[in-house]
């Protein structure tokens, strides 16, 4: 008995009928939401523009504001409501607004995006163009919380909640952007994710519309709805099975990344080799290594690339760079060190060059100096001519080096005098082969 009850409580705490408003109400609430003219369409104009400054700029901020105010759930619902009560007439209505609703919406993103300095693709725009089956999930429970919330005595503030978990919006102004930029591969990424919204929130819409009986307001037979069923069938297969295959790809590029993640660490060294930086590309199923230290053997490579299967990346492409290497640093402080020996040896050539002409400059003026010392000691001598010269003998096989000293005297001179001077001459010079010879 105690179970029974229990039960019965489970059942209640669960059970939806009990807060569920009264069904004239939910019908004008969402008949009144799926217009949109006026106030409706001006508010949607500006949200549209508002999100599209948010993904121009890569504000977060801001995209969720645009979604608050953002009142496309409106035809949305008004669809799935229509179609689960077999309201065709309504059904066409809520269509033909909704399709004005996003041409609206598509042409003011477009515009803005045309007219605006700043056509870089940032994150918050590329988010929106690879849909998968978790944005399918995302909008089937987006769109069960809205419908229920709009069917409930207790609105709450479920709505706005539902419009910026299911995005309704950065799609179309991402769609926008790949008009005006003419890369249509983001206009149909962006456009399709906005088509899962959309059905699986009217989906979400027709299955809480029957769950709760709402009364069907027209005169509809079995057939109609064997093909009411047979269209929504076709339609949600249409939308599912493509974000099932994105889905797929999705988790089969997070598993790359991480076993590519877990495979980089563990050759992050490797003999001597340090790993810098690496970059793993799951779209091409691909990693690029940059390694600094010792230069690697293609063994050490093969090594690497065999050790990639112990993480699930059998058929991974492995790209190896070299960056700092130990090897060509050695080589080049090598090269530098024979260069600054080079240049030293060069600077001493040059070095002995500059004293050579030195000396030879030196040696051109030497007979004046010699010629102010020994005045000094003999003013008769006027003028002093000094050279360099070489004997050549028969029995030597090179030339002997002598000095060539010439006096000119205002005076004679006595040979006891000028063997003194020979003798200072010798002294002087520190030589031994010198030839001094007098004019008069």
């Amino acid at each position: 008995m105690k179970q029974f009850v229990l039960i019965r409580k489970i059942l209640g705490s669960i059970d939806l009928e009990s807060d569920v408003d009264s069904y004239d109400k939910i019908h004008q609430s969402i008949l009144k939401d799926i217009i949109f003219k006026g106030t409706n369409l001006w508010i949607l104009v500006f949200a549209i523009l508002i999100a599209s400054v948010g993904l121009n700029m890569n504000s977060t901020a801001v995209i969720i504001g645009a979604m608050l105010i953002s009142p496309l759930m409106g035809p949305i619902n008004g669809m799935g409501y229509s179609i689960a009560t077999y309201n065709f007439p309504l059904f066409r209505k809520a269509l033909k607004h909704f399709a004005f609703a996003v041409s609206a919406s598509l042409l003011a993103s477009t515009a803005y995006f045309a007219m605006s300095p700043i056509s870089t693709a940032h994150s918050e725009l590329l988010a929106r163009t690879s849909p998968t089956i978790y944005d399918v999930l995302i909008a089937l429970f987006g769109g069960l919380a809205g419908i229920v919330a709009i069917s409930s005595k207790h609105k709450g503030n479920v709505i706005p909640g539902v419009a910026i978990a299911t995005a309704l919006m950065p799609p179309l102004c991402t769609a926008g952007y790949g008009l005006a930029s003419g890369k249509f591969d983001y206009f149909f990424g962006a456009f399709y994710l906005f088509t899962i919204n959309t059905v699986f929130i009217a989906i979400s819409s027709v299955v809480i519309s029957q769950i709760l009986k709402f009364p069907i307001r027209t005169i509809v037979d079995d057939a109609q709805k064997k093909r009411v069923n047979r269209w929504i069938t076709i339609v949600i297969s249409l939308v599912l099975i493509p974000s099932i295959y994105f889905g797929y790809n999705l988790v089969q590029k997070e598993k790359f990344v991480k076993n590519a993640t877990d495979y980089v660490k563990s050759i992050s060294v490797i003999e001597g080799n340090y790993l810098l930086k690496n970059e793993i590309n799951p779209d091409r199923n691909s990693i690029r290594l940059v390694y600094g230290g010792a230069t690697l053997t293609d063994p050490q490579k093969q090594r690497i690339r065999e050790k990639a299967k112990d993480y699930s990346l059998n058929k991974v492409k492995v790209d190896f760079l070299q960056g700092l290497s130990f090897d060509q640093l050695t080589k080049k402080t090598s090269e530098l060190d024979n260069l600054k020996a080079e240049m030293n040896r060069l600077n001493l050539q040059v070095q002995g060059k500059e004293n050579y002409i030195d000396s030879l400059q030196a040696r051109s003026f030497r007979g004046r100096q010699v010629l102010n010392e020994i005045r000094i000691l003999y003013p008769q001598i006027i003028k002093c001519s000094f050279s360099d010269s070489y004997v050549f003998r028969d029995s030597l096989p090179v030339p002997e080096k002598q000095s060539i000293v010439v006096f000119t005297l205002k005076n004679s001179l006595n040979n006891s005098e000028r063997s003194k001077i020979e003798d200072w001459l010798k002294t002087r010079q520190k030589s031994k082969r010198i030839k001094v010879y007098y004019e008069q």
